[in-house]
């Protein structure tokens, strides 16, 4: 069976695999994620989670790799908080109105250079949230790696009214989706030598 990589250092990505019990190993990419503004944020989503897939790929042999991007838009893509003053700025933005989460998945054979990018979008309806309640969030540093400068997983999800789509792609990794994709390059996630025993995956 071929070695899974993930080419992320996020700890939700990584925490999501292991929920879907894989044997795997981590490999961050650190590809400049650069992208033109006038392109549509499913395009930045899928070129960025292949450029991940495909900067590890080249170093990794007989591997399947995955790479992944989340990007938040309303309007505009909302990346990550560069500091908290553009954090309460993404927040006042987000506030009282739905945004999409567009997560760009890709999956890469080292060997046979076989590659399938796809992507997942997800509506997610906040709340309207004071100023006060947004400096609150912000000063528990949650908001500062995230892109929306939120995290549903965590203290942000009491902003989020409503969800249609995906949860898991809000979080960061469509599992349902690669789990097809997976299905298309012979992993069978319910045969015993695919899982890790203990359902965590290993660094």
């Amino acid at each position: 069976m071929k070695k899974i990589i993930l080419a992320s250092a996020s700890p939700r990505r990584k925490q999501l695999l292991e929920q879907m019990k894989l044997k795997f190993e981590v490999i961050p990419s650190n590809i400049f994620e650069d992208y033109q503004e006038n392109r549509e944020p499913e395009e930045v989503a899928r070129d960025l989670a292949e450029r991940k897939a495909t900067d590890i790929a080249r170093i990794s042999e007989d591997s399947l790799v995955i790479g992944a991007d989340t990007v938040v838009f309303l309007d505009e893509i909302l990346g990550k908080p560069k500091d908290e003053r553009e954090a309460l700025k993404i927040l006042k933005k987000l506030s009282g109105k739905t945004h999409y989460v567009i997560t760009g998945i890709a999956v890469i054979d080292s060997s046979t250079k076989k590659l399938v990018v796809d992507h997942e979008k997800t509506a997610v309806k906040m709340k309207k949230i004071s100023e006060e309640e947004i400096k609150a969030y912000i000063s528990t540093g949650e908001p500062m790696d995230k892109a929306g400068a939120y995290g549903i997983q965590g203290l942000g999800s009491v902003f989020v009214e409503e969800i249609h789509g995906c949860y898991f792609n809000v979080v960061g990794l469509p599992i349902s989706k690669l789990y097809s994709i997976l299905k298309g390059f012979g992993v069978d996630l319910f045969k015993e030598e695919v899982r890790k025993q203990d359902g965590k995956g290993f660094e």
